[in-house]
Formats: structure tokens, sequence, C-alpha cells
């Protein structure tokens, strides 16, 4: 069995768990010249050196050999084909007709003071220097072990912790994405927009340079600045009375029946394999439809993994305007690459390999399924905290730590598609982890939420689980717990820095 997604593709991937092997006979009288494994492509016609190889309607490489009918089309049979021009892109050609309302869709979440909207009630403990981590770390744990019990309606407590802060070109114009990023986190709607912050007091990093005018919001007294303080126990005495504070105000909040409308969703893809752009991506994206016709803000990301496909995105743009936010944002980060001495070739992974992707052509045509079928609303550039509603591109790298570091600036609630799997989590929002086979759901029985297998074998729609998706993402938004939480699996924060580290 093998699926064909387009009818111009000369490639297919093996559906089969155990592959194929050699003389059998496939759909169409294909018969397999060597053993292929599963989520590999195989040879649909006979391919002359440079003739295109297609998959998703769209060329993933040109063959660097003859290639026969019924081989295998290894990543190395593939040169690279250049990204699509930036300069010449159709800018909002094709914008989609708006979908139908979806109304009566809520979920049970906090409202907040400032009009966000959390999915959690956490306290948070945010931080301006990596040099208090370990300190507020400490606090965390007695916090946990000492106060937390006495707060039932309390989540959790974090410190948000990170690598930045000083021993850095704070005045550099890159200096201005992780700045803005870790403001914006420390802000979070989880958080009640209102977290304690701990400071160490020489650091570039001030208080006042990172909170900006929502510094006063704070007030005083929830800022701690540790070489205030005489000795490591007064610290962490400091740490545990603004924490207790902050805690009963905490504890008094309660849920309350909120609009659909209110929730801002992350996308992202890790780990991912031939079978992402299949199963769990396309069944994300007719989710990500459900959530803007209910009036929700949803966020694809991940500029490389959007870039050998931006020519399919730009005509999509609501408005011309957005169209040449999209291309900005593209070629943005190729000078970027291009400073560093590298280029988008860099992305794949021995992971994404293995599992079948050729290259980053054909990763980043299955990625972007997951943005739907609407019209792109909105352009957040890197570290910019997102407000419109609808579908936004949200520029991040594709790195999976930064940018769930990056789109925390603005989600309370986190997709992540995988293949290959991974554990990953973030402690400030719920993580839904959704597989693209049904054999990793059942090896990570216990960390895969959402099983987008059985689109591949034909036993369940993109359609339907797509609306599967969309009521379990209003669950956990409503309190239900995700495998990443149960265990409490967190990602360290990673802010994006392209500035010098001096």
């Amino acid at each position: 069995m093998y699926i064909r997604v387009h009818r111009r593709d000369n490639v297919a991937i093996v559906v089969t768990p155990d592959g194929v092997r050699r003389g059998d006979t496939l759909a169409g009288g294909l018969t397999a010249r060597e053993p292929i494994p599963q989520a590999h492509k195989i040879a649909l016609a006979d391919f002359a050196t440079g003739q295109p190889v297609v998959r998703y309607g769209q060329t993933i490489g040109h063959a660097n050999r003859p290639i026969a009918r019924g081989s295998w089309v290894r990543k190395e049979f593939l040169d690279l084909p250049a990204a699509p021009p930036l300069d010449d892109l159709p800018l909002a050609t094709a914008v989609p007709d708006p979908l139908p309302p979806l109304e009566g869709y809520t979920f049970e979440g906090y409202r907040n003071p400032d009009g966000s909207t959390g999915t959690r009630n956490i306290l948070g403990i945010a931080t301006t220097v990596q040099c208090v981590a370990p300190s507020v770390d400490y606090a965390v744990r007695r916090i946990r072990e000492e106060l937390l019990p006495r707060f039932p309606h309390v989540d959790d407590v974090i410190s948000v912790t990170h690598s930045y802060g000083c021993g850095v070109a704070i005045d550099a114009p890159g200096a201005a994405i992780p700045i803005a990023t870790l403001k914006h986190i420390s802000l979070h709607a989880n958080l009640m927009a209102e977290p304690l912050l701990v400071s160490l007091g020489c650091e570039k990093l001030q208080p006042e340079r990172l909170m900006g005018e929502q510094l006063p919001v704070l007030g005083e007294s929830n800022v701690i600045r540790l070489q205030d303080h005489h000795g490591f126990a007064d610290i962490v005495n400091a740490i545990l009375r603004a924490a207790e504070c902050r805690l009963d105000q905490l504890n008094r909040r309660r849920r309350a029946t909120c609009p659909a409308s209110s929730l801002i969703v992350g996308l992202q893809c890790g780990g991912s394999d031939a079978f992402s752009g299949v199963t769990c991506n396309p069944a994300v994206g007719y989710a990500a439809d459900l959530l803007v016709r209910a009036g929700a803000t949803v966020m694809f990301s991940e500029v490389t993994e959007v870039r050998d496909a931006i020519h399919l995105l730009t005509p999509r743009a609501a408005t011309p305007d957005v169209g040449r936010q999209l291309i900005r944002e593209m070629r943005w980060y190729d000078e970027y690459l291009a400073a560093g001495a590298s280029d988008r070739a860099a992305n794949t992974t021995p992971g994404n390999q293995r599992g079948g992707l050729a290259n980053i052509v054909e990763k980043a045509l299955g990625s972007v399924a997951k943005s739907g079928s609407t019209a792109i609303r909105a352009v957040a550039a890197h570290g910019e905290k997102v407000t419109a509603k609808g579908l936004v591109f949200a520029a991040t790298p594709a790195s999976d730590f930064i940018c769930g570091t990056q789109q925390l600036a603005s989600m309370n609630l986190h997709v992540f598609t995988t293949g290959e799997g991974s554990p990953y989590g973030l402690a400030l929002v719920p993580v839904v982890k959704i597989s693209s086979r049904s054999a990793l759901a059942e090896k990570w029985h216990d960390l895969i939420d959402v099983d987008a297998g059985p689109i591949a074998t034909g036993q369940a729609t993109i359609e339907e689980t797509g609306w599967h998706i969309f009521r379990f993402l209003l669950e956990v938004a409503g309190g239900r717990k995700t495998w990443a939480e149960h265990w409490h699996l967190a990602n360290a924060l990673s802010p994006f820095n392209p500035g010098p580290v001096t």
C-alpha cells in the first residue's frame, strides 16, 4: 500500500508498517524493485537524470541519476532545487473566501484583569538573567513542597529562567528580539499577566529594561533583587514571602466559561516524517480552520519550514501588504543564514531523513499543511506579540525549543505534531502532541495525546480527525491534562538571540 498525495506526483510513500519487499506488487500494477521502508518514496515512473521529482504536486528535487519505476527514491538521488525567488511572488491573488462561523464553542478558562485569557492558573517567577536561575529554581522547589499544597486552586509554580540577560550586546539591533520575547512571556496569560520578577542587580537586562512601561504593574514588592539581600537564606525567604502573597491571590480565581475565540493556539512540528504532511499536519490544518471559524487566533511558524512553500502562501495573504510582510520575514532569515555561512539545507535532521523526508523542500511542503486553508490575516516578526485574530504567521526559527519559546510570547495553548517522536513540553502552556503514525502512538502510548495515523490507512478522514483535535483542544484549554503535563515534561526556554555575545 502506498499514498500518492497529488495527481501530478511521480513518487508515493509506502504505508505498509514493514515496508515493501522486492517483487511485491502494489496498486496500479507497480512492482517494487527492492525493499523500501515505510514512509519512504517509491518511484511511480522512470526518471532520467535531471527530471523533476514531484510530491504534493510540487518539485521536491531533481534526479541526479536514472531511477527506475518501482525503485526506492533515496535522498542521495535528489539534488535540492532552488528556493522560490522572493521578488516576483503573487500577493493576495487567491484569498480564500471566509468560512462559515462556528458559534457556541467554549472552554473553561481564567479571565485576566488585562483582558487576556488563561488556560492554566500558574504562579510564575520571571527572571532577568541566567545568574539568578539556580536560586529561583531552589525557591520554586521550596514553594512546591511547603506552600503550594495550601493553595489547591493554583495549578503550579514555575521559574521562567533562560540563558539571556548579560554578557551580550544589549544595544545591538538583534537584542530587541530576546528582550521582547522574555517580556511577553513574563506577562503570560497563564501567569495572570502578573509575575514575580527576580533580578540579580548588576546585569545588563535590568527590570526596567525588560518590563518597560509594564514594570509599575508589578509593584516594587514583586521585584526581588538578590544583591539587596544578606545571604542565601534571606534571598530565598524574600522569594517565598512574595510567592505566598501571590498564591493567595491566584487561589481565589476560578475557571469561567470563555468563548473559543479567546484561544491563541501555536502550531509546531518536531521529529517530522514523510507521513506528517499526509496525516497529522493536514488534520491540524483542518482543526486550525475550525478554530479560525470560532474566532480564535492560530499561529504557524518556523521560517525554514515555510520558505520553500512561500509561493503557496503569499497568494493566501489577506492583503498585498500581508504578503509583503511574509516575504520580509523570509528575506530576513535568508540573510541571517547567509551571514552565518549556512543555508536552508541545514534543515533536515537525521531523524527526518530516517522517516522518509529527503530534504527541506519536502519537509516544508508537509509542514505548511498545518496552516489549513483560510486567509493569512497577519504576520508577526521575531519576538513580536500576536494580537490579530484568525490565521497568523509568527516568524521563528524551526528549532523546536526556540520556536516554542518564541510562540510563548503569545499563545495559551500549543499543538505539536511528530512522526519520529519527541517528549517535548512547556511549563507555561499545555502541549498537545499528535502523532503522524499509529505505530508511534502505540509505542509512546503515554506521551502521544492524539493519533492521526488512522488517516493513512483509511480508518479515519482528515475531517474526522480535525474535529477530534478541535474538541480535544477545548477540553485541554478547560483543564484536561496532556501527557506532557502528567509527567511534568518542560523544556528549558531558549530565546532567539541573533545579536552578538560579548
